[in-house]
């Protein structure tokens, strides 16, 4: 049985992972008390006890929780080491070469939820040679309010409670939201992509959406094209289902849903448009694959466990 210690086990990632991994018979999870928390001693013991530490923490947290258990494996669930030339970046889908990475890391950081849907979408389009890593790549998004932790689900679970819904709202207008580094460094980019990210009225959920046109390709491109390239590169991936081009069934009147991959572990990708203009779109459940799912699937290569363990890429 192997011995796991989740840090930070009671804000939403942290709990949803700890949902996760309590019915598992070849899991043990270690707790330690409330008030015994930040306490640097008791915090370093469970985690040199553990056979991997998962961090939930805020970024400055989680760098000295690092710092604590040099000795420990760890993953990363917040933003502070998906940069880090030291730390494997956590998405096995992101190349054939990072699933053993991960399997023999130390140290992981787990991919942001918007990097995720971004860079499964975009990727195998690079190693194709299909899109100019010099162009400006643009990228819009939404979210459902969960994604901003529990200070945003109070906030809007409180609006509803006064039958209050706020419209789709754009944020990190500066255009300098804390992902891009992540995305631009990952895909391989020369600058950084235009990202205008949004949350929506709804808990759970996104969409990632890449629009291309002529400055982007490196040869005139189709949606046929760009579905041929993905569907090659995530046959063998349980987690990425890649639509057919211009594909109308997943469609209400002309919607997509963003719910529409909710409570799984997977990446639907489509691909739409016409012989001058693309649009690439991933949609992901942002609490599954783009956070506890993808901490789990990290946690269950690094133990060589069977990847899928706790883990569905159906909805229930």
């Amino acid at each position: 049985m192997y011995k796991i210690f989740i840090d930070g086990q009671i804000g939403t990632t942290g709990l949803q992972i700890e949902q996760r991994l309590k019915q598992r018979q070849d899991i043990e999870l270690l707790e330690i008390p409330n008030q015994d928390r930040k306490d640097p001693r008791v915090k370093r013991d469970a985690m040199n006890n553990a056979d991997i530490s998962i961090l939930c923490l805020p970024d400055d947290a989680a760098r000295q929780a690092a710092e604590l258990g040099k000795g420990a494996r760890i993953i990363d669930a917040s933003t502070a080491h998906r940069t880090h030339p030291d730390w494997v970046y956590g998405l096995p889908e992101l190349n054939p070469a990072q699933r053993q990475n991960i399997r023999n890391a130390q140290k992981v950081s787990n991919p942001g939820c918007y990097p995720t849907g971004f860079l499964t979408a975009i990727t195998p389009l690079l190693a194709a040679g299909l899109i100019n890593t010099e162009s400006i790549i643009c990228i819009n998004a939404v979210s459902g309010f969960s994604g901003g932790g529990k200070a945003m689900i109070e906030r809007y679970s409180e609006a509803e409670q006064h039958d209050q819904r706020w419209p789709c709202r754009p944020y990190a207008l500066d255009l300098d939201h804390k992902h891009v580094p992540e995305m631009r460094i990952h895909a391989g980019l020369s600058h950084a992509p235009l990202f205008l990210p949004h949350v929506g009225h709804f808990a759970q959920g996104m969409l990632v959406e890449i629009p291309l046109g002529a400055d982007n390709f490196n040869h005139q491109s189709s949606p046929d094209e760009i579905f041929a390239l993905l569907a090659e590169r995530y046959k063998d991936e349980p987690c990425i289902q890649v639509h057919a081009a211009n594909l109308a069934s997943e469609l209400d009147g002309g919607f997509l849903d963003p719910e529409g991959a909710n409570k799984t572990n997977r990446v639907d990708l489509f691909s739409y448009g016409h012989d001058s203009q693309s649009l690439v779109i991933a949609r992901l459940d942002n609490l599954g694959k783009g956070a506890a799912g993808a901490a789990v699937q990290n946690m269950n290569i690094m133990l060589d466990l069977p990847e899928l363990s706790s883990l569905s890429v159906a909805q229930p």
